[in-house]
């Protein structure tokens, strides 16, 4: 189909008139352009919103108490309830699809008074009390020595892991941190690694301000007893959480004398719900960008379209030459159709370059200017680039079929007969 003298003729068709041709290639240019570069951007943005998420399991629920709201058993409303480590135990034990429960209390934060000190130095930070499964729930980088372990949770060993954040303030630019001790409300504790939060979703600066000790040795620092304040829940791999969470609720419901129907008892957020709303998110911008890109890309392979109707019209008697000596209606009807998919391929595929471009230019501007909040390298996978290839071989396709009709309909003596 594609053999010398056919190339050679196509380039002559489409350079005999320059600027009609770069004036129509250009609404194919445009097109492709402005698909590539909605992609891109909902990329950027769908990479800023994860990177907010961070590596936290999504598959998680954070549950909290609240006031109950209908009395129970004897029991009346508008009183408080706290869980219990037995909580833990009794969701543990009888729901088979839970993987991790990470209960938690909590002490201070940056809006409170200062709670710890070292030497002169004071501070008010978000202290917590946990267990050593919550680094795989809410992931950190333990960027010098470690993380808790179950021999600091059964030894009731008084050691904590703080942010970088809390060793700015704490500690001189240089100072070794490890080793060292602080004092939480009074309570010494040495100092067993430094961790830097992963995610930048929230009030990041803030997430460097806090610190991590073990949970019994928390409870027994702070008089907490067996109290938990809140809890990190997540499913097995395959399992919802949203799907499970009512079964937890129950659990919670029976140990604590409240009623089946107090939906407001129990504070909880459902990470995966959140999640999977997001990613619906990401396939709505997804088929908006398409829609939009290949709505203005239609605009350009209308101009194909047109064009190729005028060369039909210029070559009227060329094409009726052709018939007369024996050409057949399918030689007639590729060459239109060739020189339409030649010329909506070439015009893409500079529309493709031209996007990489810009999306190399934009990346390298937020490297060298720093990131920017919800939107993070905007890019393009092959597999994009081989959907837009495919959508300018359909639009080619098309934008010839009317203009190979056309021309193989003309009649060899009304052809010869044109001026």
């Amino acid at each position: 189909m594609f053999n010398r003298d056919r190339w050679i003729e196509i380039l002559e068709v489409l350079s005999n008139n320059w600027l009609r041709t770069l004036l129509t290639a250009f609404g194919v240019i445009w097109g492709i352009f402005i698909l590539i570069l909605l992609l891109a951007a909902g990329k950027g943005l769908e990479n800023g919103i994860r990177q907010d998420f961070g590596d936290i399991a999504t598959n998680t629920m954070f549950m909290w108490t609240r006031k109950i709201t209908k009395p129970y058993q004897g029991m009346p409303k508008n009183r408080r309830y706290n869980y219990r480590l037995g909580d833990v135990q009794d969701i543990l034990q009888n729901i088979p699809e839970i993987r991790f429960v990470s209960p938690r209390n909590q002490l201070g934060g940056f809006n409170g008074t200062n709670n710890v000190i070292r030497g002169l130095k004071t501070g008010g930070f978000n202290v917590y009390g946990d267990y050593p499964e919550i680094i795989k729930q809410e992931p950190m980088e333990i960027v010098k020595g470690r993380f808790l372990n179950y021999g600091d949770i059964n030894e009731k060993r008084k050691v904590a892991i703080i942010g970088q954040g809390v060793s700015s303030s704490l500690y001189d630019k240089g100072e070794e941190e490890i080793g060292t001790q602080i004092k939480i409300q009074g309570v010494n504790f040495m100092v067993i690694g430094v961790y830097k939060k992963k995610s930048s979703g929230g009030d990041s600066e803030e997430e460097q301000k806090q610190i991590f000790v073990p949970f019994t040795s928390f409870s027994q620092a702070f008089n907490m007893g067996d109290k938990v304040g809140w809890m990190a829940i997540t499913a097995n791999d395959g399992t919802p959480i949203t799907s499970i969470k009512e079964n937890i609720f129950n659990i919670i419901r029976k140990n604590h004398k409240i009623h089946p129907d107090d939906e407001r008892a129990i504070g909880f957020f459902d990470l995966y719900q959140e999640f999977s709303r997001v990613e619906n998110l990401f396939m709505a911008l997804k088929v908006i960008a398409y829609f939009v890109g290949i709505l203005v890309l239609l605009s350009g392979i209308i101009g194909v379209s047109n064009i190729m109707l005028i060369v039909v019209r210029e070559r009227t008697k060329e094409i009726g030459i052709r018939r007369a000596i024996g050409a057949t209606p399918w030689n007639v009807r590729g060459q239109i159709l060739s020189e339409s998919i030649f010329l909506t391929i070439l015009s893409g595929m500079f529309g493709i370059v031209l996007g990489a471009i810009v999306i190399f230019v934009i990346n390298y501007v937020l490297e060298m200017s720093g990131p920017v909040e919800m939107f993070i390298n905007p890019s393009v996978n092959i597999g994009v680039v081989l959907i837009a290839l495919s959508i300018l071989i359909i639009s080619g396709l098309f934008a010839g079929l009317i203009p190979a009709q056309n021309a193989i309909k003309i009649k060899p003596v009304e052809a010869l007969r044109t001026e």
